[in-house]
């Protein structure tokens, strides 16, 4: 069998509109069960019918176990990611901010937990990281709506765009061997960790402890790692399909967006925030500026045609 058919063949498989919508199913389900065995975890423990030493906290509020659902949700959404990267570099990018803004979202149910409820609010750890995070979700929220809005945004046609369309089907194809190479990578990522945080709980050490310190960052981190080598690979590829200075600016940044989230795992506190409402903005604003780029060219395209 020919390698390109047998790449479209696996892309099918692991990446087609039937498999998306499997997987949810599937992800929907486990969310559902997982949930519920945290709820039971959580009243086995408050009963003392059994002993953990868990290190998040995330196994003492029935609050918290909201936690664990969502973790498999955003695993979900990693999936999307994944399967948008093909179709559309924005929408593609999009989801990346959707995910580090559910992220954030995540992490406000383990802060519910946490809070203390004292007229201290402002001297407390744990109730100033809920407010940060309360604060950047609405922000992000925001902002993710005002890119939405830029990247449905379309000035020129492909009939009167320069690119070759030969160029645009390699470079589609590229895309797809990137996204099919990225799905296995988000698993055998998700076991890691999952087994991982399991062996955190049932036999916790100190070196455990310490890995646990940032519980919202794992499996996210190394991804995001991940993300940063498939966007510069998508980058370098791009330049087979287009050498416009605003769609190449326009990637580049995107790509320094998304180091810029990556960079926000190794931080907390309002540092973590800032960075990653930063990497949004900073995205939102290489958009726009080439979404104007993009309509002066139409224009200009316009005009060529009336003077002919």
């Amino acid at each position: 069998m020919d390698v390109s058919k047998l790449l479209e063949k696996i892309y099918h498989k692991l990446l087609s509109n039937k498999t998306k919508e499997k997987s949810e199913r599937v992800i929907l389900w486990i969310a559902l069960v997982s949930f519920i065995i945290h709820l039971l975890m959580i009243g086995l423990i408050h009963f003392n019918f059994i002993t953990i030493n868990e290190p998040s906290n995330l196994l003492k509020n029935p609050i918290a176990a909201i936690y664990t659902p969502f973790s498999f949700i955003l695993v979900y959404e990693v999936y999307l990611l994944i399967y948008y990267l093909p179709k559309s570099t924005s929408t593609y990018i999009s989801k990346q901010y959707e995910i580090i803004a559910l992220i954030i979202i995540r992490r406000l149910f383990k802060d519910l937990s946490d809070l203390s409820l004292s007229s201290n609010w402002f001297n407390i750890k744990n109730d100033l990281q809920f407010t940060y995070d309360l604060l950047a979700s609405v922000l992000l929220f925001y902002l993710i709506y005002l890119f939405h809005i830029q990247r449905t945004k379309v000035y020129r046609t492909i009939e009167n765009s320069k690119t070759n369309s030969s160029s645009i089907s390699k470079f589609i194809n590229a895309k797809k061997w990137i996204a099919t190479a990225l799905v296995p990578v988000l698993v055998i990522i998700a076991i890691y960790s999952f087994l991982n945080w399991s062996l955190g709980i049932f036999q916790p050490n100190e070196t455990n402890v310490i890995s646990f310190k940032n519980i919202n960052n794992i499996f996210f981190e190394q991804f995001f790692n991940i993300l940063i080598i498939a966007d510069v690979i998508l980058l370098l590829f791009s330049f087979f399909h287009t050498d416009e200075f605003h769609k190449v600016i326009r990637n580049s940044g995107f790509i320094i967006s998304t180091i810029l989230i990556r960079i926000s795992f190794s931080v907390s506190g309002i540092i973590n925030n800032l960075l990653i409402v930063s990497a949004i903005l900073f995205g939102l604003s290489m958009l726009f500026i080439h979404n104007k780029f993009e309509k002066k060219l139409a224009e200009e395209i316009e005009e060529n045609k009336e003077i002919e």
